[in-house]
């Protein structure tokens, strides 16, 4: 089992007290925003590498921490008719476990927040084509509209005529925050091949630094506490390593199973156990006074 002290794994100070509270009925969980993230992968010589980003240290969520491009879902994407390729809405919402309108307004996140983020548009004026190139003025400007919610989604493709790309993304895996956490979000986890022309940027406020870097790589710096990560973070690069190319994994993705992984919290033997289902390398045990081990 990894040790908290000479692995990676984001563990907010404040967390003890909180599950404490949660177990001693004191605390009230709030309910989750949905929200979904990209795993945007390209080809290397040795591989497939994945596009990280570390939060900025002032973040009040997991500052300082190495995740993926993604952010909350936009309810104004729920309900408008968009130009749409691949997979119809109601395969998305059979896959995702929502209704059509959910489904959209996910799927729209997904690729709302790899633009904002990174500047990688899965979208084209064809079902299939994507844009050669985001830079410049007119395009920064929508950016910053979206990124300031001034902007939505699905306004912005209807503005420039472009199709979303569905059929460029997989649903790769589904977390949900623990309940003891005060911020929760439902996080459908996505897998996407960087379009041939486009290049990432760091476009994000909330991060200091991007980089590409072998899923590999990612984890052993993780296990040797060089990079600080969340549980599904580090959990999906382990499981990105079992891939050769971008491409085999958006193959295996459909077939991925999408059950939530929510943590959980149990009083055993005068101390609280947190684990994570079907992840052992999580689980902490915490005194019911002291620091977790």
């Amino acid at each position: 089992m990894a040790n908290a002290q000479a692995d990676g794994q984001w563990y907010p100070p404040e967390w003890p007290e909180r599950i404490r509270a949660l177990a001693g009925g004191g605390l009230t969980p709030v309910t989750p925003k949905r929200a979904a993230t990209v795993m945007l992968l390209k080809d290397t010589g040795e591989g497939p590498a994945v596009h990280m980003l570390r939060r900025r240290t002032s973040m009040a969520f997991a500052g300082g921490a190495y995740a993926y491009p993604g952010g909350g879902v936009d309810p104004r994407d729920d309900d408008r008719h968009i130009r749409w390729a691949g997979p119809s809405r109601a395969w998305w919402a059979d896959r995702l476990g929502v209704d059509e309108a959910g489904a959209q307004a996910i799927v729209c996140a997904a690729v709302r927040e790899t633009y904002e983020e990174a500047g990688v548009l899965l979208a084209g004026p064809t079902p299939d084509t994507v844009v050669g190139d985001t830079t410049g003025e007119a395009w920064e400007a929508d950016r910053s509209a979206l990124v300031a919610r001034e902007l939505s989604f699905a306004d912005f493709l209807d503005g420039r005529g472009l199709v979303l790309r569905s059929d460029l993304l997989g649903a790769w895996t589904r977390w949900i925050t623990p309940e003891f956490e005060a911020r929760r979000y439902d996080t459908w986890f996505f897998v996407a091949k960087l379009p041939e022309g486009q290049r990432t940027r760091n476009a994000s406020t909330e991060a200091d630094r991007t980089v590409w870097i072998a899923p590999r790589g990612a984890a052993a710096g993780y296990d040797r506490g060089e990079l600080l990560m969340m549980p599904p973070t580090i959990a999906t690069l382990r499981q990105l390593t079992a891939y050769a190319t971008a491409e085999e994994a958006l193959e295996a993705a459909p077939a991925r199973d999408l059950t939530p992984v929510l943590a959980t919290a149990r009083l055993e033997e005068g101390e609280i156990v947190l684990s994570w289902p079907g992840h052992d390398e999580f689980t902490k045990h915490i005194p019911t006074g002291g620091a977790p081990a």
